[in-house]
């Protein structure tokens, strides 16, 4: 009877491990995201942006766009508008611009043109109008590259003040005004401090209506 009693208990315990066990059905872990999905900010990029942002300027990022021959935009941003001491100014025709001349740019306009236009001429600047920024093109005459083929490059034409007043580099660099000329002179010199390029009327006849600046480390000012 005993024996009976064990074969039993035997039956019934392999009959419990033959049960299917329940499980809670497989979830999809987390996947990866794919390197087409993130665009990676790489680390000086990121930096650059939020020190612009922290200038008070408006601006959006540009996505790199890579033409061929060198010709290329790749960490830019289209600046919609600039902050001066006591307010903001508007800028007129100007495309992508790398972050780096963007940041030196700000700066530049607020401290070196905005408060130049105050002392020497009475009135704050309310708009800078530009020729461009990046363009996929030599420097003229040569075969090299221009900077503004990478959109390290702004070529600035006139600077209009709150009061009306237009400021334009062709006709102020020579005029019979003495304030115009050294307003002219002051934030052509400030921009020596801020870029690697500056070339003015000075320079050569191809400059005789515009400032050209341009990111490098050296400092060629003419």
């Amino acid at each position: 009877m005993r024996q009976f009693l064990w074969l039993l208990a035997i039956i019934a315990l392999a009959g419990c491990s033959a049960l299917p066990q329940s499980r809670e059905p497989e979830r999809p872990g987390p996947r990866a995201a794919s390197s087409s999905a993130v665009a990676a900010i790489r680390p000086e990029a990121a930096q650059c942006l939020s020190e612009l942002a922290q200038t008070g300027s408006l601006y959006s990022p540009v996505p790199d766009r890579y033409y061929g021959a060198g010709c290329q935009v790749s960490n830019s941003v289209r600046l919609d508008r600039l902050q001066g001491d006591a307010g903001g100014f508007a800028l007129s025709n100007l495309g992508p611009v790398a972050c780096p001349l963007a940041s030196a740019f700000s700066g530049w306009a607020r401290f070196g043109v905005d408060r130049a236009a105050r002392q020497l001429l009475g009135s704050p600047l309310e708009r800078i109008e530009t020729m461009g920024s990046y363009s996929c093109r030599n420097v003229a005459g040569t075969g090299r590259l221009s900077a503004h083929a990478r959109a390290e490059a702004i070529d600035i034409g006139a600077f209009v003040l709150a009061d009306g007043r237009r400021i334009s580099v062709i006709d102020g660099w020579s005029s019979r005004s003495r304030d115009e000329q050294e307003f002219l002179r002051v934030v052509h010199r400030s921009a020596c401090k801020r870029f690697g390029t500056v070339l003015g009327p000075d320079y050569n006849a191809a400059h005789r209506d515009h400032l050209h600046v341009e990111l490098g480390s050296g400092s060629f000012c003419r």
